[in-house]
């Protein structure tokens, strides 16, 4: 089950102050190949997992990004640890229509 919901804003610096967007894709290929259940949001993408789990998929965007060219990373990461188990869904259920 599930102990954590980890929010993340990945926030690249690009070379010539391009578009993020092509790196932010890059970052949720990361996601979505590691397995991780999870979320994207306008701001930021939502996770759903074990927390040292979540923290090595994060460790893999960061140097993804500097692999593709940024010269640093700023990620902003909420983090919600709930050793007895915590979904998105139960956080969100009653808002759903």
């Amino acid at each position: 089950m599930a102990n954590s919901l980890v929010s993340i804003q990945i926030i690249p610096k690009t070379k010539n102050g391009e578009n993020v967007i092509p790196y932010v894709d890059e970052a949720i290929a990361i996601i979505d190949a590691s397995g991780i259940k999870y979320e994207v949001h306008p701001l930021e993408t939502t996770m759903e997992g074990d927390l040292d789990q979540i923290f090595a998929v994060i460790k893999k965007m960061n140097e993804k990004m500097i692999e593709i060219g940024s010269s640093n990373v700023i990620s902003q990461i909420k983090i919600l640890f709930q050793p007895d188990g915590i979904t998105m869904d139960t956080l969100t259920e009653k808002y759903k229509g």
